[in-house]
């Protein structure tokens, strides 16, 4: 049970946890097991050791500072506001922030990593262990734990494409902030996997620590699978230990939900299919091929003693005081947890409408716009079913409607107050959405205003019950029939009339129950 509170009222949220996705072999059945490590970029002008700037799109190696360059002689100065983002990860992940960490090289030899080593953090990170809520469905959802946060600097990009006979090397992102979020291996199923990376770059969209574009590179997964025989993982998770839970292997530099999802589902098959065989197979770094469906080999896998870690001799350890920590903590925004809970206990929204309206850090802050001070089952029905149907239709974000958050309140405040029909404001909203303008104004020029003078709608029933004389007598007999004329009546005013009106003078003309 998930407990949540916010300003003395308590929302209790009871969520299953699902079972392990069992996957056939041909001799037995088997279990998957997933960690993962999401590489995110941290939303900041500057990278982490130099004043470059760390924008998405320059041309190539055009943000690039002397030390991004491993020129000699140039020290690093550490981002203070990194940092900030960092804790800020921490505490919305329910992470404790260690007061003391300090940064480490990691040494490698890449084209694209001028220095030869990246500095990171190893034996000392930033943030240590918390966890995160994955909802996987109406009453579902997993605790997945985090190991640690480690803040790094990223590597360049190696071009192969350019030419046939060389490559080329961008250095933009050399040096670009990075918190590498370790999980434990607690995801039991692709969906699982797929759905805690989502769940991730939520929650940092709503810290704004890290925009989470994917195509973009801000956020990437490494993604570790192994499989078990049912029933091990929970031995092993007892002890802590899962060093003998299987081979693992790692999918690198995966940037797509869908693909995380698709790749470790070939990689347990594949596992098995091997294991099954009586082959063995080694600890190793694969690739997800998506047009095949596939995932390839790309080298053995590396363990932290190959990178040769060392202290940076070049940087001081880092030491915070808890009352700055305090400070990020007080500022922290709304997670989409708690909103999901507020928009349940406050507005009364089942849990499916408010999973739907916090599934995006923008499309919670339009709904709030929409709702506040009107009914929210209403403003959730027209932000959920028109508004985003519409936006569905056209390929579109949120973030680009025609439609604003005040000219759909107004939509709703006209169907309020009677001044029109739920028909006649969803061909409003048409033409809002379409042509823009003033919805009251639209109405009055127009003439799409509901009919509520009784004398006139009493009139126009009385002309379809006189022209239709059998009608009126079958519907005596079975009264569900008197439901035939209500629906002639809005014809005949062109779906002006007020419905409720309507269905009760057809009542009582034909003298049956409604």
């Amino acid at each position: 049970m998930m407990r949540m509170e916010r300003q003395g009222k308590m929302l209790d949220l009871v969520y299953d946890t699902p079972a392990p996705k069992v996957f056939s072999g041909a001799k037995h059945d088997w279990e998957v097991v997933v960690g993962m490590e999401i590489h995110a970029q941290i939303t900041s002008n500057s990278k982490l050791f130099s004043g470059a700037s760390a924008r998405f799109g320059a041309e190539p190696n055009a943000s690039v500072a002397f030390g991004d360059a491993a020129m000699p002689g140039i020290l690093p100065v550490l981002n203070e506001y990194c940092i900030e983002q960092a804790v800020r990860t921490g505490l919305g992940l329910n992470a404790r922030i260690n007061l003391y960490s300090s940064f480490d090289r990691k040494n490698y030899f890449y084209p694209d990593l001028p220095s030869g080593y990246q500095i990171s953090q190893l034996y000392h990170p930033l943030v240590g262990e918390g966890e995160v809520l994955v909802e996987l469905g109406e009453g579902l959802a997993r605790h997945v734990r985090i190991e640690r946060i480690h803040v790094e600097q990223d590597a360049g990009k190696s071009i192969h494409d350019m030419d046939p006979h060389m490559s080329f090397v961008d250095l933009n992102r050399t040096g670009v902030a990075l918190m590498e979020i370790v999980s434990k291996p607690d995801m039991r199923s692709p969906e699982e996997a797929a759905a805690y990376v989502g769940k991730l770059r939520l929650i940092m969209r709503y810290l704004g620590t890290c925009d989470g574009n994917m195509q973009h590179g801000s956020l990437r997964a490494d993604v570790n699978v192994s499989v078990c025989r049912p029933g091990d993982y929970e031995k092993f998770r007892e002890s802590g230990d899962f060093s003998h839970l299987g081979t693992r292997c790692e999918i690198k530099n995966m940037n797509s939900l869908r693909f995380i999802q698709h790749a470790v589902d070939y990689e347990a098959r594949r596992q098995i299919a091997l294991l099954e065989s009586g082959e063995t197979f080694g600890q190793e770094t694969r690739l997800y091929d998506p047009d095949k469906g596939e995932t390839r080999s790309m080298r053995s896998k590396e363990d932290a003693q190959d990178y040769r870690y060392f202290p940076d001799p070049d940087l001081l350890p880092l030491e915070i005081e808890q009352a700055w920590v305090d400070e990020i903590r007080a500022a922290l925004p709304e997670l989409p947890d708690a909103k999901k809970a507020r928009f349940m206990a406050d507005l009364g929204l089942s849990e499916y409408d408010a999973s739907v309206l916090t599934a995006e850090v923008e499309s919670a802050a339009y709904f709030e716009s929409v709702a506040e001070g009107r009914d929210g089952k209403a403003a959730a029905n027209w932000v959920i079913n028109e508004l985003f149907g519409r936006l569905n239709k056209d390929d579109r974000r949120i973030t680009e409607s025609p439609v604003s958050p005040a000219q759909l309140g107004a939509i709703i405040d006209l169907i309020a107050s009677g001044d029109i029909s739920g028909k006649i404001a969803k061909d409003l909203f048409e033409i809002v959405y379409t042509d823009g303008g003033d919805p009251a104004e639209i109405v009055e020029s127009r003439g799409m205003k509901q009919v509520t003078d009784l004398g006139a709608l009493e009139a126009a029933v009385d002309r379809v019950i006189a022209g239709n004389p059998e009608q009126v007598e079958k519907a005596r007999v079975n009264p569900k029939l008197a439901g035939w004329f209500v629906g002639q009546v809005m014809k005949a005013t062109q779906g002006k009339a007020n419905p409720k009106a309507v269905n009760d003078l057809v009542a009582e003309k034909l003298g049956v129950q409604e």
